[in-house]
């Protein structure tokens, strides 16, 4: 007498788990490329926010005194590991809408904020306008 023993059972074979595991890694791949490229994005709009913040501080200093005097005044900065070079221009206000009035004490102030991101360089740029506070006679 024979004891034989059948199964009907079922198992995966070896190719079946490569495969499995090949498409696996393939999409794995796939969403940690996923992962760098977001990484990417907001260490870059990181350092935007930052040069526009440092833009605003510029301007706000530049207009905190009574009436700024003209010219032009740059610098650096580092903020949170980035590196920025900053530039205040303070104009008289030349604007071509402005051309057929007559507008005395008013001032342009301009930043302008630039910074190194990968090869290439970017830049901020903002402008306000200034009135003369002292009464004109």
């Amino acid at each position: 007498m024979t004891d034989r023993h059948t199964t009907n059972e079922s198992a995966f074979t070896f190719i079946e788990v490569l495969v499995a595991l090949a498409i696996a890694v393939i999409g794995l791949l796939g969403l940690l490329r996923l992962h760098l490229i977001s990484v990417a994005s907001a260490e870059a709009a990181q350092a935007t926010t930052e040069a526009v913040f440092l833009a605003q501080e510029k301007l706000a200093e530049a207009s905190a005194a009574r009436y700024p005097t003209q010219g032009t005044k740059s610098g650096t900065a580092e903020q949170n590991g980035h590196h920025f070079a900053w530039r205040i221009e303070i104009t008289e206000a030349n604007s071509p809408n402005l051309r057929d009035l007559t507008v005395r004490g008013l001032c342009q102030i301009r930043a302008f904020v630039t910074w190194q991101h990968g090869a290439g360089q970017k830049s901020v740029q903002m402008t306000t306008y200034v009135a003369n506070r002292r009464i004109h006679e």
